[in-house]
């Protein structure tokens, strides 16, 4: 019996702060990952704001390089904050980016969305919206389970790191479910 390829992951977070509950998210996530899964995470703070001028000579090379990581991804992992009701405007930023023509690299992308949030309703609303993005984009989004960390700064430290067992658990059985959809997801 042959053992299966490794499953590429590329995550990245919708905060640029050092200590982000949603950047400690993903390192959990990266550690907690199954067995047969790797998850990388790419910081999106290099993309400049979209500007169609620019886009005119080209990709900026931290568009490209995220453009890249993206389509080499057998999935990706966004862990987005929630400001105002919504997605934060430097993950909206950098999706709109990555999706400029040609060849957007979202289409057909399996995708698992998590969050975590000071809040009590732990960036449902932010979720949402990310979710209306990829249905134009046509990304595959992971529709169960679903992570929302409510009252983040009481299951991470000071670094941003989080230390709540029964999250980390949680988070576990969310990747599991994310490698099997994106197995299900890449049968022929």
């Amino acid at each position: 019996m042959s053992t299966p390829a490794r499953m590429n992951v590329l995550g990245f977070a919708g905060s640029l702060r050092k200590g982000s509950y949603n950047g400690g998210a993903l390192r959990a996530a990266r550690d907690l990952a199954p067995e047969g899964m790797a998850v990388e995470i790419f910081d999106i703070a290099a993309i400049p704001l979209y500007n169609e001028d620019l886009h005119r000579q080209g990709f900026p090379p931290a568009v490209q390089a995220f453009r890249d990581k993206i389509r080499a991804a057998d999935g990706l992992l966004i862990a987005t904050p929630e400001y105002n009701y919504s997605v934060p405007g430097v993950l909206k930023n950098a999706i709109d980016w990555a999706s400029r023509p040609p060849e957007q690299p979202f289409a057909d992308k399996p995708i698992a969305i998590m969050g975590a949030s000071p809040g009590m309703f732990g960036t449902v609303r932010a979720q949402h919206h990310l979710r209306q993005c990829f249905v134009f984009l046509d990304g595959k989004v992971l529709a169960r389970p679903e992570i929302m960390i409510p009252a983040a700064g009481d299951k991470f430290d000071d670094q941003g790191n989080l230390v709540d067992e029964s999250t980390r658990k949680f988070i576990a059985a969310f990747l599991a479910a994310f490698k099997t959809w994106i197995g299900r997801l890449k049968q022929p």
